[in-house]
């Protein structure tokens, strides 16, 4: 769980990997200060009190190198989506299907949400790799539809329902 005393490492983190990160996420250029990462992990924990997300760090041999969570938790209607990145450093080695596949256990089995959705920009092929990994099924493209400071990326949408990740898993085993 993120922790306001990891505010400086996770800002550190942010900023070493910045260009990578700002090419397919749109909050990197108001991250600004270690401040701005505190006030993020204030809001997630404010979030996560209130029942509706939760963020927590990636850690790889005591190291903090990215971050995986819930955008808002859709209780009336059992969804979520999972938003995630990674270092590029700490691409590769199966890290974050983990940690997404700990997730989407968690939303599943013990918050019994029936639906969860990954979006991706058509162009973040590494991003992509995670639910094509996991099984996750493509349900089309949205168009245009985020800003990235000075233009427009396709989102792809994919999704994952309870009733189907039981099947996944009975496969994996």
């Amino acid at each position: 769980m993120l922790q306001r005393r990891h505010g400086p490492e996770l800002y550190a983190l942010v900023d070493s990997c910045r260009p990578h990160l700002r090419r397919w996420l749109p909050w990197v250029d108001n991250t600004r200060t270690v401040a701005d990462t505190e006030r993020f992990i204030t809001d997630s924990l404010a979030q996560l009190a209130s029942n509706q997300s939760f963020q927590v760090g990636i850690w790889h041999q005591g190291e903090l190198v990215g971050v995986v969570g819930y955008h808002p938790v859709d209780w009336r209607n059992r969804k979520t989506a999972l938003g995630y990145w990674l270092a590029p450093q700490h691409q590769g080695k199966g890290l974050m299907t983990e940690a997404c596949r700990a997730l989407i256990d968690h939303a599943f089995e013990e918050l019994d949400l029936v639906r969860i959705e990954i979006r991706c920009a058509t162009q973040n092929h590494k991003s992509r790799a995670i639910p094509e990994r996991l099984g996750f099924r493509q349900e089309g493209v949205a168009r245009r539809a985020e800003w990235l400071y000075d233009h427009f990326v396709d989102l792809v949408v994919y999704s994952m329902l309870a009733v189907e990740w039981s099947q996944v898993t009975r496969e994996r085993r």
